[in-house]
């Protein structure tokens, strides 16, 4: 119960509380917390509150709190629980709560370093199909470890930003030279994005058992990606220019703890992982796949509804394997699953598979048909997932509009 009334199932309700960061027009940047319809502007009322933690609150980042770890995490979301469920704090709250028509939402927190992962194994027999039709779908090495490349930091955006049509070189089969220009295979890949809070020194490694202290939230996540550069730069150390263009991720954090409910067991794993990628006896719930619910949606028509739960990996084993080798963890990592894949066609996370690699053009509502993204092309991914006690979590939107190259 909540003085704020919210109607029971409200995907931002006290359930969830995700974070992000806000303006209202021309103002400052805040840290705020997604309340209903509405966004509570953290410093301002833990301030009010006389709480000396406002401080890590200030800024317009979430750099700082992420920084705290996970007993700030949880302290944060006992008090902001309370102040929002008990009458006695709503001369604290009411004054700092802003309507989410009047804000904009900015990028949450500096991206420190930024992964993306391979671990649907759906997706990978589709695009090992695709891209290697003579050979078998999965590579090797693929059911012993999460296979990602490191990607570009700098060109992550929030949701909203537009994305320019990417150039560079691309080779048709059918042609002996390269040539240069405009991407003409665009895609999307629709994934989750898992935000890194705490950290390593150099040469430590964060444990299985341990991934739980150092994953802070989720956003949803839209890997650009060029295809046809993509096809002709990734052998023989895989993507570059084809996916650095362009990163999108939604606006608003929800934590891991809003999501503990939706936590479900891997479809399974054959053969075995190595020791360090499984747990045993209770540490087995460690490797834990989240119930999540997809949908993309192309110039506004629904094309696929992609299940996070079938996933092969799970986020604390990508977490594990990325740290193994001792490379450092910083507040502000961000990995992304790789992209969201099902069996059935309109579960498929790309449009490289929904079309098959332009052999099976989509008809959207308006009669238009497509293979790839066009000019002036908007796709949004949404997703909820289930909370405590029956409620329902939502993740807001992940929005992007393709522009013409430059």
């Amino acid at each position: 119960m909540t003085w704020l009334d919210l109607p029971a199932d409200h995907p931002f309700g006290l359930h969830n509380l995700p974070y992000g960061v806000f303006s209202e027009g021309d103002g400052e940047r805040r840290v705020g917390v997604r309340v209903g319809e509405h966004v509570l502007d953290l410093a301002a009322c833990a301030e009010r509150a006389g709480m000396e933690s406002a401080a890590v609150w200030r800024g317009g980042s979430l750099d700082a709190f992420l920084a705290e770890g996970r007993p700030a995490w949880t302290a944060a979301r006992e008090w902001l629980t309370e102040h929002l469920s008990n009458d006695e704090y709503r001369d604290c709250v009411e004054p700092n709560l802003v309507p989410v028509e009047q804000v904009s939402m900015h990028l949450p927190f500096s991206v420190a370093d930024y992964v993306d992962f391979y671990a649907s194994e759906h997706h990978a027999t589709n695009v090992g199909r695709i891209f290697r039709p003579d050979s078998e779908p999965l590579t090797p090495n693929w059911k012993h470890l999460p296979i990602g490349y490191h990607g570009r930091s700098a060109t992550v955006v929030v949701s909203g930003t537009d994305v320019v049509r990417p150039t560079g070189q691309r080779k048709p089969p059918t042609e002996a030279t390269p040539t240069f220009g405009p991407s003409v295979r665009l895609d999307i890949e629709a994934e989750l994005g898992f935000v890194v809070g705490g950290g390593t020194a150099l040469g430590d490694r964060v444990d299985l058992a341990d991934a739980d202290e150092h994953l802070f939230g989720v956003v949803l996540l839209n890997d650009w990606s060029a295809r046809d550069l993509q096809a002709w730069e990734y052998v023989p150390l895989g993507p570059f220019l084809g996916k650095s263009f362009a990163t999108s991720i939604s606006p608003w954090v929800v934590t891991t703890d809003a999501l503990r409910a939706a936590r479900v067991p891997l479809p399974g794993q054959d053969p075995e992982p190595l020791p360090y990628l499984r747990g045993s006896g209770e540490g087995a719930g460690t490797a834990w796949g989240l119930d999540v619910h997809v949908e993309v949606e192309w110039n506004g028509t629904v094309v696929s509804r992609p299940e996070y739960r079938d996933m092969y990996w799970s986020p604390a084993q990508m977490l594990a394997h990325l740290s193994v080798n001792g490379a450092t963890v910083r507040p502000g990592d961000l990995f992304g699953s790789g992209t969201i894949s099902g069996t059935a066609k309109d579960t498929r996370g790309s449009f490289l598979e929904l079309s098959w690699s332009g052999q099976e053009p989509v008809t959207l509502a308006d009669g238009s048909s497509r293979t790839f993204l066009e000019d002036g092309d908007t796709v949004v991914l949404r997703a909820t997932a289930p909370g405590a006690d029956g409620s329902v979590v939502g993740f807001g939107e992940c929005a992007g509009t393709i522009r013409p190259a430059r």
